[in-house]
């Protein structure tokens, strides 16, 4: 068995939802966690940030929900509106990381979100790259050179399939996988504790 989380790197429940995968991945080293960037901003919805009059509402949401923490530095780009969140870069990004850095997919997943919304850092960027590498002890270079090379634009691509055929139709989603079984673990939100519950029945 292991876990599948499908996510959106721009998604700010996803943001919210870090701390649980961090206390989830703890509690269950034995488990490998397969990470799954879903297209949250692709197409028509690749638009600036102010075409999205709800995200200051749900940000607070989040934070009250979660104790997720929304940057200054975020907070300006939501106040100045002109910033476009693109999911297909973000996932390219993911892809990169997780190339480089294999067992640490759900780390790196959580450290690019912090990128993003505590740090305002566009997930579009090269440069936001480097910093996660530098700060994640990783290659620089090599994480760089991953974003920017084809590989990465294909493995974006199918992890919005992958997405799809898990059927998951919102982020983040945790499932435990299990040969072709697959049960939801959390959705929106969800405690480690309450995970847990739910692992423990899977298991039995």
């Amino acid at each position: 068995m292991k876990l599948v989380y499908v996510f959106d790197a721009y998604c700010g429940w996803s943001h919210g939802f870090s701390g649980t995968l961090r206390e989830v991945t703890t509690r269950h080293p034995e488990l490998p966690v397969e990470v799954v960037s879903g297209g949250l901003f692709v197409g028509p919805r690749r638009v600036a940030i102010r075409e999205f009059g709800y995200v200051q509402g749900a940000n607070a949401k989040i934070a009250e929900l979660t104790g997720a923490e929304f940057g200054k530095d975020y907070e300006q780009l939501i106040a100045d509106g002109s910033f476009v969140m693109d999911s297909e870069a973000a996932a390219r990004g993911v892809a990169a990381l997780r190339q480089t850095a294999p067992d640490r997919a759900a780390e790196l997943a959580t450290v690019l979100q912090h990128a993003f919304y505590v740090d305002g850092l566009s997930l579009s960027d090269p440069a936001t790259y480097r910093t996660v590498a530098e700060a994640a002890g990783l290659d620089a270079e090599a994480v760089i050179a991953a974003f920017t090379a084809p590989g990465p634009q294909a493995a974006a691509d199918a992890d919005f399939r992958r997405a799809a055929a898990l059927g998951v139709t919102g982020f983040p989603t945790l499932l435990a996988v299990d040969g072709h079984s697959v049960t939801p673990l959390a959705h929106g939100h969800a405690t480690a504790d309450e995970v847990d519950v739910r692992l423990a029945a899977v298991a039995a």
